[in-house]
């Protein structure tokens, strides 16, 4: 276990009731002959943010899925604030790695999109205020009505978090939203992504590759183990929040960055 600098909120976060439950998990396939995941267990906390880390073809967007309601378990329990998961709910915000805006709708449109699915068109028109508070949250008040086709990859992405949070949800779950953003871009989506968290007390799970952005995001990290995938190893992030890209350069940082790439390559070696 590697710990930095004590978060002056950590232990505060670990006294909630957990939001997120996951109990002896697994996931076969193939008529059980193919086992992708095996005994996941996991909690989730109140404002906490957790990423999960491992090499391609883990477990992790399985697992992911498997939270989001889109795929079911073989075995364990899955639950949310208390109740089954069972399917996709409305309190279950998800982010994939392509913004996937309709590109025949404005930006605003594809904000209300999920709430005009679920509840209807009256619905969606009612949602407009608070698609335009968030809109304003993330810098794109000047946006609203624009069409997918004017944005940037980062303004569409940012405007798939305002999609991503128009039904205020208990849990955010995030499919590597900004790997196929440039570096720069990436950064700069991922210093606002932290901002949003703390300004809304969010709750997230983010799937990633990338060790420097799950390190300045993360409360904690899990390290995945390759197929059958588990969870080997539970990292505490202990920097100091809210985070700067200037951590990155801090020995603090490398520490933690050293110490999961070794799990990582235990891992793949074994």
């Amino acid at each position: 276990m590697v710990e930095a600098q004590p978060q002056t909120d950590g232990q505060q976060i670990q006294q909630t009731p957990p939001v997120y439950e996951i109990e002896r998990l697994s996931k076969t396939y193939a008529r059980n002959n193919l086992v992708a995941l095996t005994d996941v267990n996991l909690r989730i906390h109140q404002r906490e943010f957790v990423s999960i880390i491992g090499s391609s073809g883990c477990g992790k967007s399985t697992l992911l899925k498997i939270m989001a309601g889109l795929l079911p378990p073989t075995t364990g329990s899955v639950m949310l604030e208390g109740r089954p998961v069972l399917g996709p709910r409305p309190d279950i915000g998800m982010m994939f790695q392509q913004a996937t805006l309709l590109p025949w709708k404005t930006t605003i449109e594809n904000i209300v999109l999920p709430i005009e699915i679920r509840e209807g068109r009256s619905a969606a028109k009612a949602a407009y205020t608070r698609a335009k508070e968030l809109l304003e949250l993330v810098g794109l008040k000047d946006f609203a009505n624009v069409y997918p086709g004017e944005l940037s990859g980062g303004m569409a992405q940012r405007a798939s978090i305002c999609r991503m949070l128009v039904a205020d949800p208990a849990m955010l779950l995030l499919d590597e939203p900004f790997s196929a953003l440039d570096e720069l871009t990436r950064d700069f989506m991922n210093m606002e992504l932290q901002r949003i968290c703390l300004e809304r007390g969010a709750t997230a799970f983010l799937v990633t590759h990338s060790l420097d952005e799950a390190v300045i995001l993360s409360d904690r990290i899990l390290v995945m183990k390759p197929r059958p995938g588990r969870i080997v190893e539970d990292v505490k992030i202990g920097l100091p929040r809210p985070r700067n890209l200037e951590m990155i350069n801090t020995p603090e940082f490398g520490q933690i960055v050293a110490h999961i790439r070794g799990l990582l390559g235990q891992e793949a070696y074994q």
